[in-house]
């Protein structure tokens, strides 16, 4: 099944038009060089192809060599480098290109550790163009398959998340094998090329106990005890992993009122399937007892991917009083606050009287009926 990413038609239109240098940053295996490649048949451009392992093109891309640079891209429209955080000083070398050749197209994929060095974002500034491509989303999947089909399909989706191989195998034994490949050869790269991290063994024992917690209030210091590490180090794992795009958080909203917890927060998974391989749980929906939590997660992130591909300008929350009472989302827009309830099961009907009595009356509960409409 071939699924076509929301963001191509962007990055044609930047390719072709920007006059900027095209990157396309996220988590690894979320598909960008594959999406790259259909750019570049769009583009109809006459492309030379680096991959950056290849070391011949290493040593020309880290040159600071005009002539070296020119020789390499001589007869070409757009240069595509793959992987760009492989090549050292590649900032500067891109720079060089934009600058002296400015009819040659530039189009970069890397990790967030790519981009978030100083062999780019200082070298480039003014001169780059940044997209961000995630697991595919349910918005994506929605181009190809009608509601019916989305819908018989969201078991799978809920259990065994959306990277591209995940969506595209039909074989329950494949998926799951490839989820512990991206676990266990993946997900922690990124972070061990931003920094040197002393106790690396400690980053997937915070995961799992990040997993167990989805939906719930973290207690960072109830994460220091467990992991027996500072609250320093810990908060910089957590800062990492959102870097990384494997996990994101959402403050509590609070506009100070005497009950409301306003210091906490929650964190989610940007993809279901690595949630669930982290526990080892790819069991049915019905012989679970955390569902309410896969599927606040799935909806929450999903919702996130849409805001994302959007360029909706909304922040996010959750929100919860001292005695209990708490709102699943939270979407901030301009002055306006939209609350939504997630359930998998019953809906609830009526927002909490204490939400309503400050913050007004626009509330959805969100379930399997209709959360289609809150992610399309």
């Amino acid at each position: 099944m071939k699924i076509d990413r929301i963001v191509k038609s962007q990055l044609v239109n930047g390719l072709i038009h920007s006059g900027k240098v095209i990157i396309i940053y996220g988590p690894r295996q979320a598909g960008k060089t594959t999406l790259s490649n259909d750019v570049i048949l769009e583009t109809g451009l006459k492309c030379l192809k680096i991959n950056a392992d290849q070391l011949k093109y290493i040593d020309v891309l880290s040159s600071r060599d005009l002539t070296k640079l020119k020789s390499l891209v001589s007869g070409y429209e757009l240069l595509f480098v793959d992987e760009g955080q492989r090549v050292p000083e590649i900032g500067i070398n891109l720079k060089i290109l934009h600058d002296e050749i400015p009819e040659l197209k530039i189009l970069v994929t890397g990790s967030s550790s790519f981009l978030l060095s100083d062999r780019i974002t200082e070298s480039l500034t003014g001169r780059k163009k940044v997209f961000t491509l995630l697991p595919i989303s349910m918005k994506e999947l929605s181009t190809g398959l009608n509601s019916f089909e989305l819908m018989d399909q969201l078991e799978d989706r809920v259990i065994y998340g959306q990277y591209p191989e995940v969506v595209t195998s039909g074989n329950y034994l494949e998926r799951e094998d490839y989820l512990r490949e991206i676990s266990e050869s993946y997900i922690y790269k990124d972070i061990l090329e931003l920094e040197s991290i002393k106790y690396p063994f400690k980053i997937r024992d915070l995961l799992q106990l990040l997993s167990f917690q989805v939906g719930s209030q973290v207690s960072i210091n109830e994460l220091c005890q467990k992991l027996s590490l500072n609250r320093e180090t810990v908060e910089r794992y957590l800062h990492l992993l959102e870097q990384s795009f494997i996990i994101f958080r959402l403050n509590a909203f609070s506009t100070n009122q005497r009950n409301e917890i306003s210091k906490s927060q929650k964190f989610y998974f940007y993809d279901n399937g690595i949630r669930n391989v982290l526990i080892d749980n790819f069991k049915a929906l019905d012989a679970r007892n955390d569902v309410g939590a896969l599927w606040e997660n799935f909806v929450i992130s999903e919702r996130r991917k849409k805001v994302l591909y959007d360029g909706l300008h909304v922040q996010s929350y959750f929100w919860r009083t001292y005695n209990g009472v708490e709102m699943d989302y939270i979407e901030k827009k301009g002055d306006q606050l939209f609350a939504y309830e997630i359930k998998y099961g019953k809906p609830k009907l009526k927002p909490p009287k204490s939400w309503v009595q400050h913050y007004g009356n626009n509330y959805q509960c969100i379930t399997r009926g209709n959360f289609l409409e809150f992610v399309l």
